[in-house]
């Protein structure tokens, strides 16, 4: 097997209608977990990856809500529990972009980012983490970015977001790991996806020269990773970023 320890398992993944949530839900769909698949507004989407979980012989179900609320985020954990019977792993993948350099940058597209990005992983973390505490077992993967390490001109809001998200990766990590839960950030860098294809062709060669290994990743790279982390092969690793960059950071 592969992946092994996934068979049966239970995942929630946000933002699972994008690229890389997409991604992630459908490589662990064929591992053998069972994926409630969430989405904020786009439904169409997150059922296509349904479909497409299910039609491979895997389990899936769809979720809603806004994970940047409080109150939407403990009732999106409560349904997907109650649907998948439990929850094994937590995705944090849930995120936007509301780029524009900071002197520009309004209130909103600060607040925004944060929240969808950053907040949203408190939020859902918490909402799953006395449970898991409780069955002694559990993986909670946070996906953050290289512009979190490195920054990015034109992305405070979101280098800030995917940054905290690796504070609080390491600080959960020490607060869970007496009861077998791990906590574990992938950190993605330049991927072919809806978002980089809106990149200008003489940006985008430039982006690939910074690469080492001369192209843009795939979502299905970071998923890959992320399954690793979620699997028994990863019970070991903890509070650990895992850099899926083609080596643009290093």
């Amino acid at each position: 097997m592969t992946h092994p320890g996934l068979e049966n398992k239970r995942a929630l993944v946000t933002g699972a209608s994008g690229a890389v949530g997409s991604a992630v839900a459908e490589e662990l769909g064929r591992a053998g977990v069972k994926v409630a698949v969430h989405f904020r507004s786009n439904e169409e989407a997150a059922q296509a990856v349904v479909d497409r979980i299910t039609a491979a012989g895997g389990d899936a179900v769809q979720v809603a809500g806004d994970v940047s609320n409080s109150v939407d985020a403990k009732s999106l954990v409560s349904t997907a529990t109650d649907l998948l019977g439990g929850l094994d792993i937590l995705v944090n993948n849930a995120g936007i972009t509301r780029d524009a350099l900071l002197a520009r940058m309004s209130d909103d597209d600060w607040d925004a980012v944060i929240d969808t990005n950053l907040k949203s992983a408190f939020l859902c973390s918490r909402a799953v983490v006395r449970s898991m505490m409780r069955a002694r077992s559990g993986r909670i993967i946070n996906v953050s970015s290289v512009a979190g390490l490195m920054g990015n001109a034109g992305q405070a809001n979101y280098s800030a977001a995917k940054a905290g998200l690796i504070g609080f990766t390491k600080s959960l990590a020490r607060e869970v790991a007496s009861r077998s839960v791990t906590v574990n950030a992938v950190a993605p860098g330049f991927l072919e996806s809806p978002m980089t294809d809106a990149i200008p062709e003489i940006t985008r060669k430039e982006v690939v020269k910074m690469i080492p290994m001369g192209r843009m990743g795939a979502p299905a790279d970071v998923a890959g990773v992320v399954a690793f982390l979620a699997s028994d092969l990863a019970a070991y690793v903890t509070g650990q970023v895992l850099v899926v960059d083609g080596g643009l950071a290093m």
